[in-house]
This record gives C-alpha cells, sequence and structure tokens, in this order.
C-alpha cells in the first residue's frame, strides 16, 4: 500500500471542515549486502513501499557496488526469525555472485529530499567509471515536449496524493519503457534504473530519463552509470547537474513545459524538425 488514510481539517471561504485524504506512505528501508557471518547495513533511506527490489538494483549500480545485472545472484526481503512481520518488508537483502566493488557503509538515515548523496563529486564520480555516451541517435522536439504529459498520466499515486515524486524511461520515440513513483526522486530513479537492470535492458543509450522535479547532481551520477544520454526534468537543473552532463557528453534538459525549455548541456542531440 503507497497511500494512507487519515482525516484532516480544510479551511475554506472561512470555514473548518473535517474530511478524509489519502496521504504518502514513507516508510524506511533497510539495504543489506550478504555477507558472513551476517548481513552488512549498507544504508537506509525512506521510500514509498513498493518495488523495493528495482530500487536495490539500482542503487547498487550508482554506487558502484555491481557493474552489471550479472553480479546479482538474489534479492530479497528480510526472513530473520527475529524481524517481526511489519519489518519484514522494510529490510531487503542482496546476495552477489562476485565480491562487491566500491561499497559505503552508512548508518544514517537519508532524507527524501536530498537523496542518497554518496558520490560528492564528479571525480568520486569519475573513479567508479560509467558507460561511454555515444552522441548517435536523436530525440524530436515535439517528443520531447510530450514527455512530461506522458509521465504524468501514468502517476497515479500522485492524483490520489499529491505527495508523490516520478520518474520515467522512455524510448526516443516517445514510448514509454517504464514509469516509478516515491516520495524521494532518488527512489524513483534508483527504481526505474532497477527496473532496467533486472530486466536485461542494458544498454540505455538511445532512452531518456524523465523527472518530475529538478535535476540534481545525484540523479545525473545515476543515468551516467546506467548510459542514459539524455535527461529531461520538469523543474531546473543544479549547478553542478549541468556541469557533470556538460563534462560527460549527457543531455541535459529543464524546465520541460509545454513548448519551452532550458538546454543545459548538449542540444545536438535534439532535432528541432521532428
Amino acid at each position: 500500500m503507497v497511500t494512507a488514510s487519515r482525516l484532516v481539517w480544510e479551511m475554506r471561504d472561512g470555514m473548518l471542515t473535517r474530511r478524509p485524504d489519502h496521504l504518502a506512505v514513507e516508510e524506511p528501508l533497510e539495504l543489506r549486502l550478504a555477507s558472513e557471518p551476517r548481513a552488512r547495513i549498507l544504508t537506509v533511506t525512506m521510500r514509498t513501499p513498493g518495488h523495493d527490489f528495482e530500487l536495490a538494483a539500482g542503487w547498487l549500480l550508482a554506487e558502484g557496488v555491481i557493474e552489471s545485472p550479472d553480479a546479482i545472484s538474489a534479492i530479497r526481503y528480510c526472513t530473520d526469525p527475529d524481524v517481526d512481520d511489519e519489518q519484514r518488508y522494510n529490510i531487503v537483502t542482496t546476495d552477489l555472485k562476485v565480491p562487491p566493488g566500491r561499497v559505503a557503509e552508512r548508518l544514517a538515515v537519508t532524507s527524501s529530499s536530498c537523496g542518497i548523496c554518496g558520490s560528492a563529486s564528479i571525480g568520486a564520480l569519475r573513479e567508479l567509471g560509467h558507460p561511454e555516451l555515444r552522441s548517435g541517435g536523436s530525440i524530436g522536439w515535439r517528443t520531447l515536449a510530450g514527455l512530461p504529459g506522458t509521465l504524468a498520466a501514468a502517476q497515479s499515486q500522485f492524483r490520489s496524493t499529491g505527495g508523490l515524486h516520478a520518474a520515467g524511461l522512455l524510448s526516443f520515440e516517445g514510448d514509454p519503457l517504464v514509469v516509478r513513483e516515491d516520495i524521494g526522486r532518488h527512489n524513483a530513479v534508483d527504481k526505474v534504473i532497477g527496473w532496467a537492470l533486472l530486466q536485461s535492458r542494458f544498454p540505455l543509450d538511445r532512452t531518456v530519463l524523465v523527472v518530475s522535479g529538478r535535476t540534481s547532481f545525484e540523479i545525473v551520477q545515476k543515468a551516467l552509470r546506467a548510459g542514459i544520454s539524455v535527461v529531461a526534468g520538469i523543474s531546473a537543473a543544479s549547478s553542478l547537474a549541468a556541469r557533470l552532463a556538460d563534462e560527460e557528453n549527457m543531455t541535459l534538459v529543464g524546465f520541460l513545459r509545454g513548448e519551452r525549455c532550458t538546454v543545459y548541456a548538449h542540444p545536438e542531440r535534439i532535432d528541432h524538425d521532428r
């Protein structure tokens, strides 16, 4: 369940009335990596329950713990006998076939508004590495302009709660491949990339990632690790996100609304004639 019912008060025309409302559910998710003699805790993030295995896979790829889906043996909810039923679905453990790459052990709760800030600089990202973004292929301007509408049409939980972000992965022809919602923008992106990873959809060079809010450095980082060449946001991009996109040959678009947008980096992938 990603929504919860609650009685709220509404002020309208000077009158205070009470009515039922739907709120986005927010619960902690603990990500663990299986190791002997016990699982290692990697991080705890606040998220909207649902598609948790995709979130885990996407996060592991973004943080450099894995490089491909072949590294994953299994992803499962915690079955430890000392964990109660309610908490069991808030703990996800990943088993790997190969030793993990760069692993950062973090125990602090990560705010859903700021995301999982594992890589603090462009230099750190380059140490992790990412697929080379090729220049071939383009997305038509009309297709690009229609992406926010496509994303909004798939945001069923947002229409119910007004409190969820969304991320979508679409082809250059505008066909939606997957859309995920979450209370955290970065979680939604991890779920989308995790879906592609677990569905063996890599490489993602001819796809566009669309996010419902602003585009931060961490979102561009996650897209780069997945080999996504175009990222578009409904709101602004940060200065570091724009710098990273420019240096790594990514097309970065912001304020994508109606017939207008801001292109922060590499406009050559946008075909203005179609």
